[in-house]
């Protein structure tokens, strides 16, 4: 715990005093609609509580669905046919069982973690084994706010949403260490980056307490005050930039320097076992990205259209420029590189989509193709890690550029969105440099925080049950000895 509190002082340090008054401005003039919902919604005093709109709800729980998707099987396909075949099926089972393990740990504390008032770090333990939700005796079911007055969906469902958010985010880690990681470290840090790393930074981007009770200056300022850290710095992140893709790539990068660098790497050449898997695992992440990113407006509107649209487009544009990329600088495009090229597409426009319009999303979307591509090749180079499934350059780097691009084009200027003004009731603008230095902070603050946190998560691993297998498991492979199985007998 008192390292956990000091990760908060040091974070607090580095950002917190540094707010330029142009950034502040920003944020006392306007409550920011990020992509969290509170978690009670607060009674009406003279009118009657809002009644959840069956569409939404019918909406959310389809988005819910498809995020599940994304990951099994989508993200274990993706991964599964990337890596040598025998290995094939301890990546299936790092994936689903971290999914199985984050679900039950957000059920019984980091949904409450996350998302309940605590501090501007971390929340308390009010929804603690999700209780007060549902009441047995009327059956009545509590609801959450979306982002507009009045309009509310049952806390169930974005239980449900925000839990396969969690889990995605920690299975997209294990790409980095693949081939060479015991099961049981790879559980044991799971559970515990989930909740130092993961949870905090949840709370810090996105949870509030909802737009019902602004109704003036003072309303906003009370009510912005209970919010997450970078929430009241008007962070925009709408749909886990930081969260999800920045976090996940600075934890796989440390784990790739500290379990250390496959045997043989650099000598023997390390094909793909199944390009065919990878291309099916890449087509379910786009199609269950939709979810992702659309379902995080928690309204079936014209935000999650919006949000639908430009996941669809940047993903097109950045399949091309890697492609492009990759052909004019080897020769010819491969399948590998345009998949890789739709996953950083999805990537950067992850934080943006519901920010930004077409015209960003399609710059967005180019240039993650290029950027990312430089991540896989010349960058991963001079970091000299062996991150295998190159979760730092395409999560990590994609995350980065996403989020900073969605302080360029969040303005109307641009076609961007601008930002909700829930004391007036109306959408106001942002300013470029402004938007850009506060989404500067949360990219810092969740490279620093994820970067101290896995280190401290892995040591303690490594000083336990140990990180890495043997190298006669690691030759023989770990589908054999570790699970006791092949993924193809012939």
């Amino acid at each position: 715990m008192k390292k956990f509190l000091a990760l908060f002082t040091l974070a607090t340090v580095l950002f917190g005093l540094t707010v330029p008054a142009f950034a502040e401005e920003v944020v006392q003039a306007t409550a920011v609609a990020v992509e969290a919902a509170p978690v009670v919604v607060a009674e009406a005093v003279a009118a009657p509580a809002p009644v959840p709109n069956k569409g939404d709800t019918a909406w959310m729980l389809v988005a819910t669905l498809l995020v599940i998707m994304m990951c099994i099987p989508g993200l274990a396909l993706f991964y599964g046919g990337l890596v040598r075949s025998k290995n094939m099926l301890s990546i299936l089972m790092q994936v689903f069982s971290i999914f199985a393990l984050i679900v039950v740990l957000w059920a019984i504390y980091g949904y409450s973690l996350a998302f309940t008032t605590g501090n501007a770090f971390i929340g308390g333990f009010d929804r603690l084994f999700l209780k007060g939700i549902f009441d047995p005796v009327t059956g009545a079911v509590a609801n959450a706010a979306t982002f507009s007055k009045g309009v509310v969906i049952p806390e169930f469902v974005f239980v449900a949403f925000q839990a396969t958010f969690a889990a995605i985010t920690v299975a997209l880690i294990v790409g980095a260490f693949a081939e060479r990681m015991k099961f049981s470290a790879v559980l044991l840090f799971s559970a515990l980056w989930f909740t130092f790393s993961y949870l905090p930074i949840a709370h810090m981007v996105w949870f509030w307490t909802g737009p019902d009770a602004i109704t003036d200056a003072a309303s906003l300022a009370t009510e912005t005050a209970k919010a997450g850290w970078l929430f009241q710095k008007a962070a925009l992140d709408f749909a886990g930039g930081t969260v999800v893709h920045i976090n996940a790539g600075v934890a796989g990068l440390v784990g790739a320097y500290m379990v250390g660098k496959r045997i043989g790497y650099g000598k023997e050449h390390f094909t793909p076992h199944s390009l065919t898997m990878t291309m099916i695992g890449a087509a379910l992440l786009w199609v269950g990205w939709f979810g992702f990113n659309a379902g995080s407006a928690l309204e079936a509107g014209g935000t999650a259209t919006l949000a639908f649209a430009n996941t669809l487009i940047a993903t097109a544009a950045a399949v091309l420029t890697w492609m492009g990329a990759e052909w004019m600088l080897k020769g010819k495009p491969s399948l590998l590189g345009a998949a890789s090229g739709a996953v950083a597409g999805l990537v950067a426009i992850t934080p943006a989509c519901g920010w930004v319009g077409v015209g960003g999303a399609l710059v967005i979307g180019a240039l993650a193709g290029v950027v990312c591509f430089w991540g896989v090749t010349g960058l991963k180079k001079l970091l000299g890690a062996d991150d295998a499934l190159d979760v730092f350059g395409i999560h990590a780097v994609g995350g980065i550029l996403g989020a900073l691009l969605t302080g360029v084009f969040n303005t109307w200027k641009l076609g961007g969105t601008g930002i909700l003004d829930y004391v007036n009731n109306t959408v106001i603008d942002t300013e470029i440099g402004a938007q850009v230095w506060i989404q500067a902070q949360a990219v810092l603050t969740t490279v620093i925080w994820s970067g101290v946190v896995a280190f401290i998560c892995y040591k303690i691993v490594d000083l336990t049950i140990g990180l890495r297998v043997s190298e006669e498991e690691e030759r023989e492979g770990l589908d054999t000895a570790t699970h006791g199985e092949r993924a193809y007998n012939m």
